[in-house]
């Protein structure tokens, strides 16, 4: 192959990928298809103007030109199309038809467009429940009138043609800013009047801190009064930052009346602001003081230099030793690691024992505060009592007694089920979360986990941990390399030799240690009217407790015990609900495949279509097996909520676990129908 050939090559690959990109396709089949087809003189490469007569016909051509394209791509062993005028011909197809194989092949396709992954033996039900739906003469092929007739029982799939080639077009979106800023508009005032309440006595009480503290030195001068009220406030800002830590003092407070004043639930969104106001004081309090050394050094009758005053104890500042300067230095080092190790772009890129650990040093900053400041100590006396006595608790209660890991399973998208013996006398409510330490992993690191399983499961405990960071990767390798059942070779005979070997040994299971269980704001949930459960990746595990609770609940609630063989808890919730008369349902079930194609995407119809009739078929789901039908795509969350609203229900209250940016979406929606918003922070 010569530079010329090389070059037309890569010139072909580079082209093949922008045609890829422009038609949002990933797998190569749709790609060389819609290449094909689009191809209409057969040269090798699509001109603007075939792509736009292409695009033009699917989008403004009659239903004939689209069935007759889609066609064309399910035809896999035919020439492709040819152009009459503006009609598509099948005249130059080698044999007009789809055999089951050809069909095989697209669905086949259409599940990897969409991330979807089905034994082989589920794609082969769908294959024939689409095909013998389709071949009515019982021929062995499809034929385009067959394909035509066939499509008549979908009648939104000619509207999703359209739609589809349209979007091809589209160039991309620019999102128009809303004129009036979300947390100027009334439904978010209204929405978070106890949030906004507490806020404004915070920066009122800090204000009134500061005017104080620098009334008291107005004699001293601007730079002296600046340093002291900045002080003042960073006396009470770094105590009461302590306060919302104590968790088992929320966990108390959320059972009490002051749960529906105060925003117990934005107890980590404060420690965060409060932390942001910790910075933004130390670094005032810091300045006032150089500015004012770099005066006294520069008047005359100054005995020390400007460095003496900044980094020794000679002038004597301070109420130990003088050492206010050094530790204020110090402090102010310490305090900016925390402020840079805390942020989302470490905490969430796999490296959270970065923040964990550096998160410790609140310790030596403590320590360094009483040294500094005189008063610190009283500010903290109370908070860090509190706070030491929780501590105490903790670690005495789950040191207790070593727990045993008794199973473990390594499930998809690596995440690690872990089964726990459950310890006497825990009690906890559903999603509430627990802190996790496992020696084997990490001798001294605890990590908080929201529990899976129901209250009502009384010997054991779930956890379901994703891989995302050091620690949860170590997890999970560390029981796939413990299990050899996962090498995937000989699978029953090596699981035969691996009992045995373990009834031999008497191999005990892995230790590991829990402290909690802690609340959330999912508590509500069954004093709600009318409650909407949001799971998102693996944000769904609050509510997998939360649902198997329902279930217990409303089976002891009819007094009847289920059966024991139903092995899948959304099934049992079904069953159940199907029992119940017309109108009485106490739960609805949407779910959501945000990785597969959506309705109205091409390249999705056909397995859509196949979905559905082999649904129809098995009574079931062919991706969960619930007979509520899984859709592809991502939620309309406009029509979600308008449709939750109109229901009348009561008081709707959103309660969410899952990513920040959809939490951002999510409770925009709800400020304005004015529902109430909760999320999880496990």
């Amino acid at each position: 192959m010569n530079a010329d050939d090389d070059a037309k090559r890569l010139e072909w690959v580079s082209f093949q990928f922008e045609f890829k990109k422009a038609l949002k396709v990933k797998e190569s089949f749709f790609a060389e298809r819609f290449f094909a087809l689009f191809d209409s003189d057969g040269s090798g490469t699509i001109t603007l103007q075939e792509l736009l007569g292409a695009l033009n016909l699917l989008i403004h051509g009659n239903t004939m030109d689209k069935l007759k394209f889609l066609f064309q791509v399910y035809d896999v062993d035919g020439k492709g199309m040819a152009t009459r005028g503006s009609q598509w011909s099948l005249g130059k197809c080698r044999n007009g038809s789809i055999d089951p194989d050809e069909l095989r092949v697209v669905l086949q396709s259409c599940l990897k467009e969409s991330a979807i992954s089905l034994p082989e033996e589920k794609l082969d039900d769908l294959t024939l429940a689409l095909f013998e739906s389709a071949d009515k003469d019982h021929s062995g092929s499809i034929t385009f009138e067959e394909l035509q007739e066939e499509l008549d029982k979908f009648p939104e799939v000619m509207e999703n043609l359209t739609i589809s080639a349209a979007n091809w077009l589209k160039p991309p979106s620019s999102k128009k800013r809303p004129q009036i800023p979300r947390h100027l508009t009334s439904a978010y005032w209204h929405n978070n009047c106890g949030k906004l309440a507490v806020l404004a006595v915070y920066i009122g009480l800090n204000i009134l801190l500061f005017t104080l503290a620098a009334l008291k030195y107005q004699s001293s001068g601007t730079r002296i009064m600046i340093a002291r009220g900045g002080g003042q406030c960073l006396n009470f800002n770094c105590s009461f930052i302590v306060v919302l830590m104590l968790r088992r003092c929320l966990t108390w407070l959320r059972a009490t009346w002051l749960a529906r004043v105060l925003p117990l639930d934005q107890n980590v969104e404060f420690h965060q602001l409060i932390g942001y106001v910790v910075v933004g004081f130390s670094f005032l309090h810091t300045t006032a003081h150089v500015v004012n050394f770099a005066q006294l050094a520069q008047s005359e009758n100054s005995t020390f230099q400007f460095w003496e005053y900044l980094l020794t104890t000679r002038p004597g500042i301070g109420w130990v030793y003088g050492t206010a300067s050094l530790t204020g230095i110090v402090l102010q080092l310490l305090i900016l690691i925390m402020l840079v190790c805390s942020c989302s772009f470490v905490r969430r890129s796999g490296h959270f024992e970065v923040f964990y650990w550096t998160h410790l040093l609140y310790i030596s900053i403590w320590a360094l505060l009483i040294v500094h400041g005189p008063n610190f100590w009283k500010w903290l006396l109370v908070p860090g009592l509190l706070f030491f006595l929780e501590k105490v608790v903790g670690l005495v209660l789950s040191r207790m007694a070593a727990l045993s890991i008794v199973e473990v399973n390594l499930l998809s998208s690596k995440v690690t089920h872990l089964v726990i013996s459950r310890p006497p006398f825990f009690r906890y409510k559903p999603g509430d979360y627990i802190y996790l330490n496992i020696p084997a992993i990490a001798k001294y690191e605890w990590h908080p986990f929201t529990i899976s399983s129901a209250p009502e499961q009384e010997d054991t405990i779930w956890l379901h941990i994703r891989s995302q960071g050091q620690w949860t990767n170590r997890l999970y390798e560390y029981f796939k390399a413990a299990d050899p059942i996962c090498l995937g070779a000989k699978r029953l005979t090596q699981s035969l030799k691996l009992r045995r070997s373990q009834r031999k040994s008497q191999v005990g299971p892995s230790p590991c240690y829990l402290d909690g269980p802690y609340g959330t704001p999912t508590r509500r949930i069954f004093a709600s009217e009318h409650a909407v459960l949001i799971g998102a990746g693996i944000g769904i595990t609050p509510f997998a407790s939360i649902l198997q609770s329902i279930m217990y609940r409303h089976q002891k609630r009819k007094q009847h015990c289920p059966n024991c063989h139903y092995s899948c808890l959304l099934t049992k919730l079904e069953m159940d609900q199907a029992e119940e008369e017309h109108g009485g349902h106490f739960l609805e079930l949407h779910m959501y495949m945000t990785s597969a194609l959506s309705k109205n995407d091409m390249k999705a119809i056909g397995l859509q279509m196949a979905l559905d009739l082999l649904a129809k078929k098995e009574n079931k789901d062919s991706i969960t097996g619930l007979k509520t039908r899984t859709q592809p795509g991502r939620p309309d969350w406009s029509k979600v909520f308008q449709k939750v609203a109109a229901e009348k229900k009561g008081k709707v209250q959103v309660f969410f676990c899952g990513s920040p940016a959809l939490a951002k979406v999510l409770k925009s929606h709800c400020e304005q129908l004015n529902f109430k918003f909760f999320k999880e922070n496990f």
